[in-house]
Formats: structure tokens, sequence, C-alpha cells
């Protein structure tokens, strides 16, 4: 077999590129050690935040840890890594469709395991992104560092190939897991390194709408929510420089759709006609905010959070604030914008409230008034709660991450890095979200345009017409992918 660090869907890497991977590898295990004798086990335990609502169990990796049974029936892996929350939202979908479809869902974050290599590669490259992300509110280093990085950088077969080597210190964590489960990877890093140990069925769901090596995993089939992106992927565009790139074989490459949870997809028709009832009738219209997992948005949510308090205090609008696990920018906001405290219910660190609160929001005859503010230390917690509120929110304000193919109408933001652009190139003309609001007067005016115009309404109708189309079923479909994999029917 071919190293995939030389040779990528036929494409020759070249010498230079291919030392520099080495070099890679051998940088981090300077660093962090080599691992790949060591014999680790795992643990089965129920994850106490979506286990209960998507059936989750989660995958404890140790040297310590006993060899438990997995069910090898039933069973299917979501393979993910805590980058940001976009990574964990999609293993979310997966996890759902899993659980409906009467699978058992294993979660496996890489980036949980910290006694081992794979965890502490991971980290470090965690740790680089979300500077990055927080550095990107600079402009010189976004228009010179940060956006070509995420454009063209991550773009280039050469970033894969180097990828791939670092991968093969990640894959001791799958040492004892059984090869014939089948592997859902929402990061090509834990497809690749499923690759790398041996698993059997691997699909790999790529994320985001710009197609980039670095989210390759040869070995792996790989899942495409867009349209645009399979046509990228397909040819492997422009990620050879300027030589025309060998394509993907056939076999290699599915289209899907977007990946989002049963639970919303389920409810699309039922929230879409509560969402232009409340309209009709004049409620409040009802926005959520949500921090990404860099907490890099604050300075915008302020500016909106001012734009709205007069109409919230006039009972034309109302805001969910989700700060994630940045309870720091909540504290923030409020000390900052005059007359925020008085108008703010908060919500804080209590799950069942804001289990409650979800719950009361889809009820027609509770009027919800005012400013509510959700932070959640657990992760899990942090990011499902914006699943929770999305259902009951009218719009929804967010930076065009992986929340640009939920089915909600949505307000884009400024994106953070360049290769978020097309996530809401995309849902713009699908219709469910706008263009990419990139400064304050254009963000306000998009707000104004919601509560002044129909504009919620047509967002409405095309998300209803884009179910018909199927074009939220792409988690479904990636789960049905795994499993014909495992029964050979692909």
């Amino acid at each position: 077999m071919t190293e995939k660090s030389k040779v990528i869907f036929g494409n020759v890497i070249s010498d230079r590129d291919y030392k520099s991977s080495v070099k890679s590898k051998k940088s981090y295990i300077k660093k962090y050690g080599d691992d790949s004798n060591v014999n680790y086990g795992f643990e089965i335990v129920d994850n106490e935040v979506i286990g209960t609502l998507l059936g989750v169990k989660n995958v404890e990796v140790s040297s310590k840890a006993p060899v438990s049974e997995m069910d090898r029936k039933n069973g299917i892996i979501v393979g993910n890594i805590r980058m940001g929350f976009g990574h964990y939202r999609i293993s979310m979908a997966m996890a759902s469709y899993a659980h409906h479809l009467g699978y058992t869902p294993y979660w496996m974050d890489l980036n949980s395991y910290k006694e081992t290599t794979c965890t502490k590669v991971i980290s470090a490259q965690n740790d680089l992104y979300s500077l990055g992300s927080r550095l990107s509110k600079n402009p010189i280093f976004n228009k010179l560092v940060w956006e070509p990085m995420n454009y063209e950088g991550f773009r280039a077969l050469s970033y894969n190939a180097k990828d791939q080597k670092n991968a093969e210190l990640m894959a001791p964590v799958f040492k004892n897991v059984p090869k014939d489960i089948p592997v859902i990877a929402t990061h090509a890093w834990p497809a690749q390194a499923a690759v790398h140990a041996g698993m059997k069925y691997v699909v790999n769901a790529i994320p985001d709408n710009w197609p980039m090596a670095l989210h390759l995993s040869e070995g792996s089939v790989h899942t495409i929510q867009c349209k645009n992106a399979y046509m990228g992927y397909r040819v492997l565009n422009g990620m050879n420089k300027k030589s025309v790139s060998k394509p993907m074989p056939k076999d290699a490459l599915v289209y899907t759709g977007h990946y989002i949870d049963y639970e919303l997809v389920s409810n699309i028709e039922k929230d879409c006609d509560m969402r232009i009832a409340r309209k009709k009738n004049g409620d409040p219209m009802r926005f959520l905010l949500t921090i990404g997992g860099a907490g890099a948005q604050k300075e915008i949510f302020a500016e909106i959070i001012r734009h709205l308090i007069p109409s919230i205090k006039d009972g034309k609008a109302v805001l969910y604030v989700n700060v994630g696990d940045y309870r720091n920018v909540w504290d923030e906001l409020v000390a900052e914008i005059d007359g925020m405290k008085a108008l703010a219910t908060e919500h804080m660190n209590n799950w069942n409230d804001t289990l409650e609160f979800a719950e009361k929001t889809l009820d027609p005859s509770n009027l919800i008034t005012g400013i509510h503010g959700f932070y959640h230390k657990n992760i899990f917690e942090a990011v499902y709660a914006t699943n929770l509120l999305m259902r009951s929110c009218d719009v929804l304000v967010t930076k065009p991450s992986e929340l640009a193919f939920y089915p909600v109408p949505k307000l884009f933001i400024k994106r953070v890095g360049k290769h978020e652009m097309w996530g809401a190139i995309h849902s713009a003309e699908i219709g469910d979200g706008t263009l990419e609001c990139r400064d304050i007067p254009h963000i306000l005016q998009m707000v104004d345009q919601f509560l002044e115009t129909d504009l919620l309404n047509e967002m409405c109708e095309s998300i209803v017409l884009n179910k018909k189309m199927g074009i939220y079923d792409g988690a479904k479909k990636v789960v049905e992918l795994a499993i014909k994999l495992k029964e050979g029917k692909n």
C-alpha cells in the first residue's frame, strides 16, 4: 500500500513536501512522545447530557482501562475533536440520526484522551487555531495571515500530506476498538486516524463549503453537504497549485446534503408555521445570538444588542444569547451595555433550567419577552443549547460556520476565516439565510429587514421547500451510508 503522505488519490507529493511531513511528525514525537506501543483499552460510559436525548455513549480511552464490550451489530462510532463548536455540532447530528434509526452512537473525541499523544497533538493545533481566530480581529493579521491560511494554505495537497503523517500518531486510540464497527468522522483527523488504525468502514463527513485538501482522508468515503463543494472535491480543484489534479475515485465521494439533527428536520414545517404565525400576530421577533467555540464575536453581539434594546422594551423583539462556555462574554456584555441588565434573565450553568425554558418557548400560548442569557461550562450543554433554542427562535444570528447549514432563518455576521464565506453564499442561494454582513451598519440593516419586511416569511417558505428536496437529509444519509459499507451494499 502506498504511503498516504507520498501519494494522495494518485497525486504524487514532492520529495520536499514529503520530507517536511516526516519532519513535522518527528517534531511532535519529540514534544509529546510516541505511544504506538501502548495498549490502550477503553470503557463505555453514558453521556450525561446527550445520552438521554440522543442515546450517546462515550468511549473513554486509557492505558489503565480494560477492553470493554461494544455493540458490534448496531454500534456506530462518531469520531470527532473539539475544535470550536462546529465539529461537535455535526457529531451530534450524526448521533441524533443514528439513535433515531435504531443504532447506538459511540462518541470518540480524540481531543479528550489526555494521556495520549493523539490528544496532545490535537490540543496543540487547537490552541493555535483558537489563537488565530482571536487574532483575526486585527485586520492586518486577518488579511496577511489568517484568511490566506484558511483559504489557500489548507487547500494544498501538501498540507494533507503533513496531516496524514501526523495522524499516524493518533491511530493508537483505536488499537482495541473492534475494527468492524463503522466510523463516522466529523473531522479529517479522526478519519485519518481510523484508517491508519485499520478500521474497515470509515465515512469522512466533510464540513464547510470550500474544498480543501485539509479535509481529505484517503481510505474513507467522503461525504459533502453542497453541490459546489462536491464538484471541487471531485477534481481536487486548485489543490495541486497550478497543475491539474488527478480526480477522486467515484466511490470515494458522495453528496448527501446538510448534516442536521433528526429532531430539527422532523419539525421543520411546524417550527416555520409558528414563526410565520408570530410574525402575523405581531408577537416579539425572537433573535438567537450564538457565539462560536473561539469566542471571537463579542463586539458584534454588543452592537446588535444595543440596536435591539428599544425594540425589546417595546415588545417587538426578544433575544436569546448563548455564550457557550464563555461566561466572561455574558458578564462583559451586561457590564458594557446600558439597559441590558434590567431586561435580562440569566440561565447560567443550569441544564434543567435550559431544557425547561426551551420547552416553554415551543408553546404558542407562552409570550416570551426580554433578553435571555445562556452559559454552560459543560461543552455538550454549551453546544446543544443552541440546538434546543433554535426551534423556537425566529432568526439565528451567527457567523457562517457549520450553523450556516441549519434549517432556520439566519442572519450572517462577519466570518472568521475566508473558507466560511462559502457557507453564507450557499445559504443565500437556497434562500434560508442572508448575505454575509461584514460590518456593523450592514448587520443592523439586516436586523431591520427582518423586523420590518416579509424576509422572515420568505426564508421559512424556502426552508420548507428545501426539506422537500432533501437538502437537510445529510446526517440521515451519512448514517445509512456507514451501515451500507458494513453490509457490503455500497
